[in-house]
């Protein structure tokens, strides 16, 4: 493990104490102005990184841009390796926007106190880091070694973006999930929530023993959840750069402001009815570029990846700005026949 590699991971787990032993070190209900605070501060950390990006490929420090990227045959300079982490970084951020749902799913079915619920998501997303380093370690030597995996991966991607557009929009019941299931059949599980606590003592006739409180239920169930997303969007950054360290940044801090994103969009994610076409439309074009990856690059050159992260960006702008346009032309529609009806019933119609 090189130093810039120490030097990260030392950063995350300072940014993580802060985060639950000094902001959130009191349970409380995090409100939107909060909320949207907090999105600003991991947008800004995300975005500023791709500066520390730059300027590590560009002088090598620290061994950074030494190795060749398994993806595209090429040493990363400065200028090559951040428009990587930018493009990874807007990908992963944007597919995180639908692990939103599963997770409000899973507040809402278990009645996950609005008190608590900060705490689930910080745990959660600590789980998330420490899975997915595993996976983009593993992922990333398979790729070196078995340069062919690119085009399982870039299957694997078309194949989920065209299930998402065909996917009808069916209640997921995360109470008869398989996942919850096999948790009460294994451990012993209480009712009532106990404060902040995952685990708890509970008296038995023999003496006592440890039971899992529903708030590690929610638990369970949001790293489950990551789990199955990762499946989807680690392909998606392989897709982009076989470097693990761009892999593993831009991941990282896609999923360090999924808690903050959670709480400023949990209630208005209904509202976005394109997004999900505008995510399968991203998946679709990396899984394309990931097929198609020489003839591209020879006919856009160095430019490549802007060009790739110009067109991702535009999709999901598209995708939000259609979801705004079509939900403001609903409310007109709606304020139109009310007013209709009224006017009716004033003239006896």
């Amino acid at each position: 493990m090189t130093l810039a590699w120490v030097l990260f991971i030392a950063f995350v787990i300072v940014l993580l104490a802060l985060d639950l032993g000094v902001f959130h070190r009191s349970a409380h209900v995090v409100g939107f102005r909060e909320a949207l605070g907090w999105s600003g501060v991991w947008l800004t950390l995300g975005l500023a990184f791709a500066g520390v990006v730059y300027v590590g490929y560009e002088h090598k420090v620290w061994g950074l841009g030494t190795a060749v990227d398994p993806v595209d045959g090429i040493v990363n300079d400065g200028a090559a390796a951040m428009g990587k982490y930018l493009t990874g970084y807007v990908v992963e951020k944007s597919l995180s926007v639908d692990n939103i749902f599963v997770i409000s799913m899973i507040f809402t079915t278990l009645a996950v106190p609005s008190l608590y619920q900060h705490r689930v998501l910080f745990w959660g997303v600590a789980g998330a880091v420490a899975m997915r380093a595993v996976m983009i370690v593993v992922g990333a030597r398979l790729i070196a070694e078995f340069h062919w995996l690119l085009g399982v991966f870039a299957m694997l991607l078309i194949v989920t973006a065209v299930r998402m557009l065909m996917a009808r929009d069916e209640h997921w019941d995360p109470a008869q999930s398989r996942v919850l299931r096999w948790c009460r059949r294994l451990v012993p599980i209480v009712d009532e929530y106990h404060g902040q606590r995952f685990i708890v003592r509970v008296p038995k006739a023999a003496g006592s023993l440890l039971a899992f409180t529903p708030l590690a239920l929610a638990l369970v169930l949001v790293e489950a959840a990551d789990l199955v997303f990762a499946v989807d969007s680690i392909p998606a950054i392989f897709a982009i750069t076989g470097d693990p360290f761009l892999v593993f940044t831009s991941n990282v801090f896609a999923i360090l402001g999924l808690r903050s994103l959670y709480f400023l969009l949990s209630g208005l994610v209904g509202k976005f009815r394109y997004l999900k076409p505008a995510l399968a439309a991203v998946l679709l074009v990396v899984g394309g570029k990931m097929l198609a990856a020489e003839p591209l690059h020879d006919l856009l050159g160095p430019r490549f990846n802007l060009v790739l992260l110009g067109v991702i960006v535009g999709i999901l702008t598209s995708g939000v700005v259609a979801s705004i346009v079509a939900d403001r032309r609903r409310d007109e529609s709606a304020d139109g026949f009310t007013i209709s009806r009224s006017l009716g019933g004033r003239m006896g119609v």
